[in-house]
């Protein structure tokens, strides 16, 4: 006989709030940063306000790089929720790719960030309280193959993030099943 699960209580098909939360923060930082450095790309290089801009791309860009790696671990640690009713092979591949892919990215965006503008000789801010140390040494090849990392991989990211978005349309509008509902702890019923 299945578990029946209250309301009160945690549901054991949703990820705990902790991943929750680390989500949600994390998927508004992301589209922030991504914003940030589209509205930067106007503005004339090394003038304000492209500067301010950069400096908060920059420190959300850091913060996401701790926070992914806390949620990795998280993550790692407390394992995935079951699902009500478990996914097709080929939506369950999907999943794993697009998740996957995600979570690289999110790696990689900061790192190569990092790596453009350690290596530029640029700030490296955390919201104006620190500066992060710098790891790679001024060398404008590094400097070089940073940015165009980091350029194409906005496009990937972007184009990524949009497949995402238009799955989780597809479970909620289409399928009609608990997908959402795993990562808002509210019941899909």
């Amino acid at each position: 006989m299945p578990e029946i699960v209250s309301a009160k209580t945690p549901s054991a098909f949703a990820f705990n709030r902790p991943l929750r939360w680390l989500h949600w923060t994390m998927a508004v930082l992301i589209f922030v940063a991504i914003g940030l450095g589209v509205v930067a790309a106007y503005f004339p290089s090394g003038q304000q306000p492209r500067q301010g801009l950069l400096e908060i791309h920059k420190s959300i860009g850091m913060t996401v790089l701790v926070l992914v790696a806390i949620r990795l671990v998280w993550r790692l640690a407390t394992g995935e929720p079951a699902y009500r009713q478990p996914l097709g092979r080929l939506t369950m591949l999907a999943s794993r790719a697009g998740h996957a892919a995600l979570y690289a990215l999110m790696l990689f965006m900061p790192l190569s960030g990092y790596l453009f503008s350690g290596a530029g000789g640029y700030s490296l801010p955390w919201f104006g309280l620190f500066q992060w140390p710098r790891l790679v040494p001024r060398d404008h090849v590094l400097e070089h193959w940073g940015e165009v990392l980091h350029d194409r991989g906005a496009w990937v990211i972007g184009a990524v993030l949009a497949l995402h978005l238009c799955a989780v349309a597809w479970h909620v509008f289409v399928k009609r099943d608990e997908v959402l509902s795993r990562m808002t702890g509210r019941s899909a019923d």
